[in-house]
């Protein structure tokens, strides 16, 4: 029996500009599929409409064109997507795993006694005061108090464990990391945590790789492939690229947007081979995408962050 073909994807979002954080991220991504002959699909998450930049879509996949990345289908919209979100929305809410809840942040940081969890970056554990309500109740309550209930999964004690490609094992307790956690803030308006999941299944990703930030959202999103019977593809986590406060890549940090590197006159294999020498997958200070495929391995890369300092930022 033949093994099972990979099928991996690049997600950008057209939220804000493509810089070398991400690059570094989608690299080790479409290296990874296509060191197995792999399938590597394209999507564009930009769900998140109020941040959605005009044109930023189309200049994110330009430049990343420009770079030498390549995929196979034409890409697919998140936007375009709602009544299928809508369709696995209510798949989940048949099998009674949703709730509706009316909290605020202000109210969970209340019951919590204002202490974030581990889970993400501000993130609060759900305290679990809407699930003993009924539905009927909290949609009538939702509406006498003028607020858009959020649809939150039903979550129980116990790990959920995976094997992570750069990581290894993991073992995470989603009710302990997180609590009960959004999953839709109407139907056709689902979180991050759902529509990747959806939009995976659909499209029949078997290999995800993104950032490290990412792993706690992966044991969510297994809790939602088994209660779609489905398959979790295997996972693969990319150490961030930080600035030297320890920080998410910003203005702050120097310019390290592609667009700006482009308009310089930085050619793509600069930019390629130095992000490459920085995760440990050559020594070579340019290099082409289609080059570094032998090369690839995850046992190369560095399981540090990269942190972005102006001198390094120099070298490209």
């Amino acid at each position: 029996m033949s093994a099972q073909k990979i099928i991996a994807r690049l997600a950008p979002s057209p939220t804000g500009a493509l810089h070398l954080g991400n690059v570094r991220t989608f690299m080790c991504a479409w290296l990874s599929a296509r060191a197995q002959n792999g399938k590597v699909l394209l999507r564009v998450e930009d769900l998140e409409t109020p941040r959605v930049k005009p044109g930023a879509a189309e200049k994110m996949l330009d430049e990343l064109s420009w770079l030498g990345f390549d995929w196979d289908d034409a890409p697919e919209i998140q936007s375009q997507r709602r009544t299928y979100y809508s369709e696995i929305f209510q798949i989940l809410r048949r099998e009674e795993a949703l709730f509706p809840c009316v909290c605020t942040r202000g109210e969970m940081l209340a019951a919590s006694q204002g202490a974030p969890q581990a889970g993400g970056e501000h993130e609060l554990r759900y305290p679990g005061t809407c699930r003993a309500r009924s539905e009927d109740f909290l949609l009538e309550l939702a509406q006498q108090m003028s607020r858009e209930p959020a649809w939150r999964l039903k979550t129980e004690a116990g790990a959920v464990n995976f094997d992570d490609l750069l990581f290894g094992p993991q073992s995470i307790d989603v009710n302990a990391d997180c609590g009960d956690f959004i999953v839709a803030r109407a139907p056709d308006n689902p979180s991050y945590q759902l529509a990747v999941v959806a939009d995976d299944i659909a499209t029949g990703v078997t290999e995800v790789v993104r950032g490290a930030d990412l792993i706690p959202s992966t044991a969510r999103q297994i809790l939602l492939y088994n209660l779609l019977g489905a398959t979790p593809p295997v996972y693969g986590h990319v150490p961030l690229m930080v600035g030297p406060d320890g920080l998410r890549l910003a203005k702050r940090h120097g310019d390290a947007r592609i667009g700006s590197l482009r308009e310089k006159g930085v050619r793509p294999k600069r930019i390629i081979g130095t992000l490459a020498r920085w995760s440990g997958l050559c020594d070579s200070a340019e290099m082409t995408l289609s080059g570094l495929i032998p090369l690839w391995s995850w046992n190369k890369i560095k399981h540090e962050k990269i942190v972005l300092t102006a001198e390094m930022l120099g070298e490209i």
